[in-house]
């Protein structure tokens, strides 16, 4: 069992790796944009701060008001950088002389924010207004821990939320997937001696409901066919049983004593027909075996359908004067058709109207064109009327299966075996066409429907 599985993906397994990868992605991104939001705003603030920090600056150096009047240019600028140490100046004049500077010289300017100018400077010491250039640096230093502070903070946010989304995660798809291994558990369970069980859809996510809907339908169609199949051999043994016994009794009977030739050809000639009984059966089972795997009509033709009607009736003209019947033939129409098979289906809807006809009564044989979809002549029709007892509309849907009879005492069942309808059913698949029954008011009717000229 492991080998047949080992290749073939696990459900849970990828649901829970793309929940993970997923996850992953998900708070990856929103860190990224965490972070990236963050430095935006940080990197505006300290633009920010850089410009009130240049406008302060220049409106100090260009006081020359009491309070600033006896103060060094160096005295003044190191109150006015008291407490921002991560502020410092650098001041040089026109002719590149120093005034001032407080830089720290370990920091590299990749930890520096600078900003330069144009100021003039006004001191007590200074016999007029020198103009000079004043470089304003602000350390980034903190503010670049922080980032990282930050960066590892998101990151490690990221991993553990992952992690947990994916543990959790992964419970929630093995909790969700219990119901798929609920139902392989009820599958498991079913058989071909159990096909009144069903699937239990109690319970189940409505995902899962159509499923089991449609495999409960399945289900019904493998047990209608099982049931067929089974109705199917248990007929074919009882058709087949009846000649071969016979066959068989009669034999011993002959071969105990010397017989007469004239007798022992009586003997043969009766053991005959049951073989041809037999040899018909078989010969219906096999004609169905072949409509079954979706054999077509081989060689189809437009004729007409009254020609072939004719045909046949003209055939059965003794058998119907036999039965005190009449036939009539009314309407025509014209049909891409195997006329062969078309002739056996005719004979076996009006053998099977003859059998149970009133006597004296008239059997009509309708064929009409009529229209479908807008086409004209798209769809032939050949029905066969006959006037006598009713049947039962709950075996009139069950007529054309195999070996099935309305009637309990099995009529004419040394001559008829009951494939006649049936086979009447897979002509008109074989033509892509279908069958028909109704019965009321003492009429009952049988037909087949093909396609007509103007179809296909």
């Amino acid at each position: 069992m492991s080998n047949a599985t080992s290749g073939v993906p696990h459900l849970g397994r990828r649901l829970s790796r793309w929940l993970a990868l997923l996850s992953m992605l998900g708070l990856g991104a929103v860190s990224i944009a965490v972070y990236l939001v963050f430095d935006t705003t940080l990197s505006a603030r300290q633009k920010d701060m850089m410009d009130q920090k240049q406008r302060a600056l220049v409106h100090v150096l260009a006081d020359d008001s009491t309070e600033h009047k006896g103060k060094s240019l160096g005295h003044m600028l190191t109150d006015f950088l008291a407490g921002h140490d991560d502020y410092s100046i650098f001041i040089v004049d026109k002719d590149g002389a120093v005034l001032y500077d407080s830089r720290v010289p370990a920091l590299g300017s990749e930890h520096t924010l600078k900003r330069t100018f144009a100021v003039k400077v006004t001191s007590p010491y200074m016999d007029h207004v020198h103009d000079a250039v004043a470089t304003l640096v602000m350390d980034r230093r903190p503010d670049d821990a922080l980032l990282r502070a930050l960066a590892w903070t998101l990151f490690a946010s990221m991993i553990a939320g992952s992690l947990l989304l994916s543990l959790f995660g992964g419970l929630l798809v093995r909790s969700s997937l219990r119901p798929i291994q609920s139902l392989v558990a009820q599958i498991s369970e079913l058989s071909a001696r159990d096909f009144a069980r069903r699937l239990d859809g109690g319970g189940l996510p409505q995902e899962l409901l159509p499923l089991v809907t449609q495999f409960n339908a399945l289900l019904d169609r493998l047990s209608d066919a099982y049931r067929q199949l089974e109705s199917f051999n248990a007929d074919v043994a009882h058709e087949m049983n009846t000649p071969l016994a016979t066959l068989i009794s009669s034999t011993e009977v002959v071969l105990r004593k010397p017989r007469a030739v004239q007798e022992m050809r009586e003997v043969l000639e009766s053991n005959l027909e049951d073989l041809r009984r037999i040899a018909g059966i078989v010969g219906d089972m096999l004609f169905l075996s072949r409509a079954d795997r979706g054999v077509g009509a081989r060689e189809t033709r437009v004729c007409s359908l009254a020609g072939v009607v004719n045909d046949v009736v003209e055939f059965y003209e003794a058998v119907a004067l036999d039965a005190n019947l009449k036939v009539e033939v009314h309407g025509d129409a014209d049909a891409r058709i195997d006329a062969p098979l078309m002739r056996r289906a005719v004979s076996n809807l009006l053998s099977n109207a003859t059998r149970y006809a009133t006597s004296g009564s008239t059997i009509v044989i309708g064929i009409d064109a009529r229209e479908q979809d807008g086409e004209r002549d798209a769809v032939a029709m050949i029905s066969v009327t006959n006037a006598g007892a009713d049947i039962p509309q709950t075996h009139l849907r069950h007529l054309f299966d195999r070996f099935y009879r309305a009637d309990s005492a099995r009529h004419n069942a040394d001559r008829n075996h009951g494939l006649g309808l049936a086979i009447v059913q897979a002509i008109a698949k074989m033509h892509g066409g279908s069958t028909f029954a109704q019965s009321m008011d003492g009429r009952t009717t049988f037909g087949i429907v093909v396609p007509g000229q103007g179809a296909g």
